[in-house]
Formats: structure tokens, sequence, C-alpha cells
């Protein structure tokens, strides 16, 4: 940088000299300052030229993410335990799927991810649809269903560009600054080390926030996961945490400018009523159809009653959506509308014959 400053210097001297008329003796300190000042804002724009080609470069070229897949995984760390990572696998091959539905674009750019060993609960996506999950996840979600729920999330951000524009909102452009100028040999390193750095700390809003919410309820929808998770995550997220908001890390979690949990559950809840043609509702711990108390589902050691109820009201809301609401029958102690399993009985539930009964009662 120093280089550079010492020729901008150079150029922009040499034009003041073509510009003013020759007097003799040292140039008055207001031409001086003058110069100074001229030098720093192209170094300035020199620098916010090169941070932009360098963002475009990581989210856009397969060097670039690769670059900032190795940097994330070398700084945080990699979790290789088979089990989950044979999940993660599962999960973002059947998300990525349902993804290329609406948007093939991501068959050009597939997302990178890895598991972080962090206990909090929390996952990111990054430029590139470079993504880390932290190992947390998979202590409080239960199910592969709600594990997709917060990827999907993250997908939604890479897919619409949020990231991108968070960055450039939230870096500090003295950070950049000084990254480059500390780095004239390899600016892209020192970049990628800037946003390596940021990765959990990009200024997300309420509003990407909330399409990035409806977006995963899409992506869950054109997969085979159970919609009622996307609520399920949120309740679950209330029970462990409740009011302790502090506990909670990480952007995706952030309640200072992003929507409220209890919000967010509500959210999910009425996208997945409407998906069932307005049939289904859980109101409390109940599961409503057609505006009538269908059943409360007993609480199991995995689920609460509600967390079971957002399940057993999203196979619901799929078997209306796919065949209209056929009719129900009991099999071998679970409840069925054509091929999509309702409930199966469980704990003090009501055998699998009565809830059917109930169901073909009221839908």
């Amino acid at each position: 940088m120093f280089n550079f400053k010492k020729k901008l210097s150079k150029v922009i001297a040499s034009a003041m000299l073509v510009a003013m008329p020759v007097f003799a003796g040292a140039p008055a300190q207001a031409d001086a300052n003058w110069l100074e000042a001229a030098i720093n804002v192209g170094i300035a724009g020199y620098q916010m030229s090169e941070y932009n080609k360098q963002i475009d470069r990581i989210n856009n070229t397969e060097e670039g993410r690769q670059q900032l897949y190795s940097q994330m995984k070398e700084k945080q760390g990699v979790e290789n335990d088979p089990y989950l990572n044979q999940r993660l696998d599962g999960i973002m091959t059947n998300l990525s799927n349902s993804v290329a539905v609406t948007e093939p674009s991501i068959n050009e750019k597939p997302f990178l991810y890895f598991i972080n060993p962090s206990k909090d609960f929390n996952a990111a996506c990054s430029l590139g649809h470079v993504m880390t999950v932290n190992a947390g996840i998979f202590d409080l979600l239960r199910t592969d269903d709600e594990v997709a729920v917060v990827l999907g999330h993250e997908m939604s951000h890479g897919m619409r560009d949020h990231v991108v524009k968070g960055f450039k909102k939230s870096v500090p452009v003295t950070l950049i600054a000084t990254a480059i100028a500390s780095n004239t040999n390899s600016v892209g390193i020192a970049v990628t080390n800037v946003i390596v750095n940021y990765t959990e700390k990009v200024h997300i809003t309420k509003p990407m926030e909330w399409e990035a919410d409806n977006i995963a309820f899409q992506y869950m929808a054109d997969s085979h996961y159970n919609l009622g998770a996307c609520a399920a995550v949120w309740q679950r997220v209330i029970e462990k945490y409740n009011s302790n908001q502090d506990k909670m890390t990480g952007d995706i979690f952030s309640v200072s400018d992003h929507p409220s949990h209890s919000e967010r559950y509500n959210n999910y809840i009425q996208k997945m009523k409407e998906y069932s043609g307005n049939k289904v509702d859980v109101k409390g711990n109940a599961v409503y159809v057609n505006g009538k108390e269908f059943i409360v589902p007993a609480a199991t050691e995995e689920m609460s009653e509600k967390v079971r109820a957002c399940y057993v009201a999203g196979n619901l809301a799929r078997a209306f959506h796919d065949n209209g609401g056929i009719d129900a029958i009991a099999y071998e102690g679970t409840v069925y509308m054509g091929n999509q399993g309702i409930i199966t009985s469980l704990g003090t539930d009501a055998s699998a014959e009565e809830i059917a009964n109930k169901l073909n009662s009221i839908k």
C-alpha cells in the first residue's frame, strides 16, 4: 500500500502542476492539505474497489468459494463424527433437491458445508453458499425434519444473497482498509480472513429473516419433511430457553432486531394452516380440524404435547393438501389418510381406531 500511495501522490501532483500556474517557493499549506486529502480519497476508493472485487470472487467463483470453505474449517474446527456427518449429508441432499424445484440455479453453485465442534445452538451461511453447522444443533433438535428447517432457513439466506448485503453493511470500512493495506500481495486472502471472522456477526435485517423463514417453509413443502417441524423448532427453543434470550447465540436467533421466537412459531402455524386449505390448526396443545378439536397428543420422551401437536398437524396439512382429506384408517396402531401417516397411538393417546373415527367425523 505504501508503494501505491507513492504512485498515487505522483499522479495527483503531476495533475496539479498542469492545472496550476508556477510560483516561486514552496506550495501553500492549503495545497498540501488538498493533495493529502485527494490521496486519502484515492486510497479509500481503491480499497473499496478491491473489497467489492474480492467479495464477488469469493461469492461467485469456485476458487473463492473453496478458499473461504477451507479457511472457515481451519478457524472453526471440524466435527468428524460419522453419524452426524451422515445425517447432515442426507439432509443437505434432500434440501438441495427441494430448492432446485423452484431455484435451479443451486445446481450451478451447490452449497459447501461442514459441522464445527461448537455446542452452541446455531448455524450460519456465509458468502459463496458456504455453511457452517454447530454440533449443538443436533443436541436440541431431535429429528432430521427440525434440523432441515434451520438449514433451509440458512440456505434461503444464501439463495437470496442476504449474506452479501449483510457483509457490506456489517463489516467496518476501517477494518477492510487495514486488511487490504497490510496485505498488498494477497488481497484475496486478507478479505477472506475478514469474512471468516465476521461469518456469525453479519447483520441480517428483520425483513430478511422473515423472507428466509417463509422460503424455508416452501423448501420443506417441496421435500418429504414434516411441515410441522417448522413450528416445532421454535417451540423447542421456547421450552429450552423460555424468556432467557441472552443464552441464544448467533444472528439467526438474535431478537434485538429480529422476529421473536413466538412470532416465528405463530407464523409457521399460520403457513401450515394455509397449506392445508385452512383445514388444520394448532391452538395450545391441541390440533384442530375444521375448527373442531381433534386431539391433544400425549407427550413422549422426545416431544412435549405442543411439539407433538405440531407434527400431527404437519402430517394432516400434507394429507389435506395432497389428496383433499381422504378417509382415515387405522393400521397396526397408526392412523393414515391414504399413504400419509397422521399419528401413531402412544402413551395416553386413544387407540388408533378411535382417533381415526374422530378424524373422519370432523374432517
